[in-house]
């Protein structure tokens, strides 16, 4: 399709996002990433990063149209008009770290992430389609910033050498990460991934990832904690380990861990409000097969099962695939017609058993309720469950922040 400026909708001269992702719809995903990372960094220096390439995907006169008109940024989160610091967002998801160092007047300069119905739901809350397989991208191709953040898949090392570092971590994910941190000197990171990570491969993973932040790349990195979702505001048993690294010894040394918050929720803070659908509610059938999956494994002394959880007490950590929903699930008896809307084995049950809905994920996740789920309930789910806790996100940056004196 051939873009022509005459046919490009205004707005009392400025024009919308949604008006200009449109435009761009029939481009392959990584050249929207680029267009849409321009568009973010427009009144930055950043912009001259991205400003190349874009040239060349847009005919000349779309782009000086584009490039001088102001953008109405018609999305849930919009970019920091005149931000403290910047940030680069790595293994993004959905952008729970983006939203929490976004929160802390940061801006992204850049995004990367490799499940397409994931950055569907970011570009929809931030305006951004991230970058994809990060492989695949050169260093050079990130621009410049002063933290990054990445929550990196745990995967096993394959020792090599004798050393145990940077070079024996090629292959893994983590050593995409690190080459960045070695091309790009960010003034401090923030790593965040599984508590299993601790004990992963007799402890010789997280060896190695500290080996190499501290040894190879030369970076003062304190001992990494395991914060717990519950421990700041959100109700969910949620725990995963923080690394966090400084290029100044001195700004190590100031940085301290946050501490629990006094405050704490209960279920009854994410329960709906409304009525929810009856395609929530479970059927008879399956009720009937879930106890009886129980209780054969609490013969056998396992505790493995479905779980309900009560309105004063707190989630299990919600997680993609498995009993991942059977384990939080709710009473809720307020639904009045049980007349199934999906194919169903069996009548919906009268007892009120329910999976929790999306959005109720989404805030065990510390996710505002103006946070968008533009996708089916199943990637919702997928997409929340491989998500982080925002609000720990957020107290451990406040303090690397105040470490750095932002």
């Amino acid at each position: 399709m051939e873009l022509d400026v005459a046919t490009i909708e205004t707005h009392n001269g400025k024009l919308k996002f949604s008006t200009l992702i449109d435009l761009f719809a029939h481009l392959s995903r990584e050249d929207q990433a680029e267009i849409t990372h321009f568009l973010q960094n427009q009144k930055t220096g950043t912009k001259n990063h991205f400003s190349k390439n874009v040239k060349n995907l847009l005919p000349r006169d779309v782009f000086n149209f584009i490039r001088d008109k102001e953008i109405i940024w018609d999305i849930p989160f919009q970019p920091v008009p005149t931000p403290s610091f910047s940030f680069i967002d790595l293994f993004a998801g959905i952008g729970g770290m983006r939203l929490a160092f976004q929160k802390l007047n940061g801006r992204c300069v850049f995004s990367s992430e490799w499940d397409k119905q994931a950055q569907v739901t970011y570009c929809t809350n931030f305006g951004e389609i991230p970058f994809g397989d990060i492989t695949k991208i050169e260093a050079g191709d990130v621009p410049k910033h002063q933290i990054l953040v990445a929550g990196f898949p745990c995967q096993a090392f394959s020792i090599a050498g004798y050393k145990g570092g940077f070079d024996d971590t090629r292959g893994t994910l983590f050593f995409d990460v690190a080459r960045i941190i070695k091309a790009r000197r960010p003034e401090a990171f923030l790593l965040e991934n599984v508590k299993g990570l601790v004990g992963h491969d007799k402890g010789k993973t997280l060896s190695v990832i500290l080996r190499t932040l501290r040894e190879d790349l030369g970076y003062f990195v304190p001992e990494p904690q395991i914060m717990n979702a519950k421990n700041f505001g959100v109700p969910q048993n949620r725990e995963r380990i923080f690394i966090v690294g400084f290029k100044s010894k001195a700004a190590a040394e100031r940085f301290v861990y946050p501490k629990p918050l006094k405050v704490k929720k209960t279920i009854a803070d994410i329960k709906e409000k409304e009525v929810v659908p009856v395609r929530y509610y479970l059927s008879n059938q399956y009720l009937a097969t879930l106890k009886e999956h129980r209780r054969r494994h609490s013969d056998k002394g396992n505790g493995f099962g479905y779980e309900i959880i009560a309105d004063d007490a707190v989630a299990n950590a919600i997680v993609v695939g498995g009993m991942g929903r059977e384990r939080n699930l709710l009473i809720d008896d307020r639904l009045t017609d049980f007349t199934p809307t999906t194919n169903i084995k069996g009548t919906v049950n009268r007892e009120g058993v329910r999976k929790m809905t999306p959005r109720e994920w989404a805030r065990l996740q510390g996710f505002p309720d103006r946070f968008k789920i533009p996708v089916s309930d199943a990637q919702a789910y997928k997409q929340f469950g491989n998500s982080v806790a925002v609000p720990a996100v957020f107290a451990t940056a406040q303090a690397l922040l105040k470490a750095l004196r932002i």
